[in-house]
């Protein structure tokens, strides 16, 4: 059973209590499309534990950060053509995480302009 937090909206969707899209799901990685893309391929990886964001990862989550990176592979590999894409995490509200439970976005099939 991973930690959640009963107000998080991301946490209520690993819950299955608010339906998502569901791309990828394994015993600690979510992967759903996002409510509000940015680009034709735009997805948000999410660790089940609730973590709120990269400053409060311990040395304890290296596994499930590395288990969502090698989820970033699997998508990349899963792409028509190039294997392109951008890989964005917002880290605070100050830098535009509006869901206080870190997650990243996969974003590909546009070039962005980063």
């Amino acid at each position: 059973m991973h930690k959640s937090n009963d107000d998080c909206i991301f946490c209520k969707i690993i819950n299955k209590q608010i339906p998502s899209d569901v791309i990828y799901e394994d015993d600690d990685v979510l992967v759903i499309k996002d409510i509000n893309p940015k680009a034709p391929v735009h997805y948000l990886i999410i660790p089940k534990e609730h973590i709120i964001n990269i400053n409060d990862l311990k040395e304890s989550h290296a596994p499930v950060v590395w288990k969502m990176m090698k989820v970033v592979q699997k998508l990349a590999s899963e792409l028509k053509g190039a294997p392109s894409f951008n890989l964005v995490i917002n880290n605070g509200k100050e830098a535009g995480q509006l869901v206080s439970h870190m997650h990243w976005h996969f974003l590909a099939g546009k070039n962005l302009g980063f």
